[in-house]
């Protein structure tokens, strides 16, 4: 599990105590109440200002991680001729250990043998690609996703082209609700543990590191809904495809 889902469920955990607790203290009686008189505002205090700082994260988020993508040709340094398939065949040959017969996702692979020619597409896990400039750099990047199975996450990666080579910039696994490029960042939507809620990553270019790293991670109110501690299911495969 990682360090960002170990922080998710503890605060989901929080959440359902704190809604619980405001469920059976409010009771309802039909009509409005005066709320009292408005507080002065006071500035915020702060705490314990003799406190030692921490000297390293509480959880590592593995920022800014990236990975060079082995046999794989890129025609003329255009990522848009680069097929997607291949390149997520490379990974799979790249990480044995999470591919290979014991590994988390090793039906993955057995589902990959469906993207090719003649294969059954409505089988196949690795959806549309999509190309757009997210490093600012004036060059098209292209962000892929695929199916883990038999688990019910699904991977996001971005790829850029540097001296001729193609790199991986972004790489993230988890239950997924939608994925959105906005600007030059990458949000992932995730389901939580109280229905009505869910998570919201943002992957953002980072110069220095010359990486999509992590950039905030929110846990918002999406509509009314009852608490529910299983998880949402992912959205179900579609076709793969080298969309504009």
């Amino acid at each position: 599990m990682s360090a960002r889902r170990i922080a998710r469920t503890a605060l989901t955990a929080a959440v359902v105590a704190l809604l619980s607790a405001t469920a059976a203290a409010c009771g309802d009686r039909g009509g409005l109440e005066g709320a009292g008189a408005t507080p002065t505002a006071v500035s915020p205090a702060k705490l314990w200002p003799d406190l030692r700082p921490a000297s390293s994260p509480a959880y590592p988020y593995d920022e800014g991680n990236t990975e060079t993508v082995k046999g794989v040709k890129i025609p003329g340094d255009d990522i848009r001729k680069v097929d997607p398939v291949d390149v997520v065949r490379a990974e799979i040959a790249a990480h044995p250990d999470d591919y290979g017969s014991k590994g988390a996702y090793h039906a993955t692979v057995e589902r990959m043998k469906e993207c090719g020619a003649g294969g059954d597409r409505a089988r196949c896990p690795l959806l549309k690609a999509y190309y757009r400039d997210l490093t600012g750099d004036g060059r098209t990047d292209m962000t892929l996703g695929f199916r883990l199975y038999p688990t019910n996450q699904t991977a996001v990666r971005v790829y850029t082209v540097e001296k001729h080579t193609l790199v991986q910039v972004l790489a993230d696994n988890d239950a997924i609700i939608g994925v959105e490029l906005a600007g030059r960042a990458v949000i992932v939507r995730s389901p939580a543990g109280i229905s009505g809620y869910e998570y919201r990553t943002t992957w953002a270019w980072d110069p220095d590191q010359r990486a999509m790293v992590f950039s905030r991670d929110e846990f918002l109110r999406t509509g009314k809904g009852r608490h529910s501690h299983a998880p949402s299911p992912s959205p179900s495969t579609t076709p793969a495809a080298s969309a504009g």
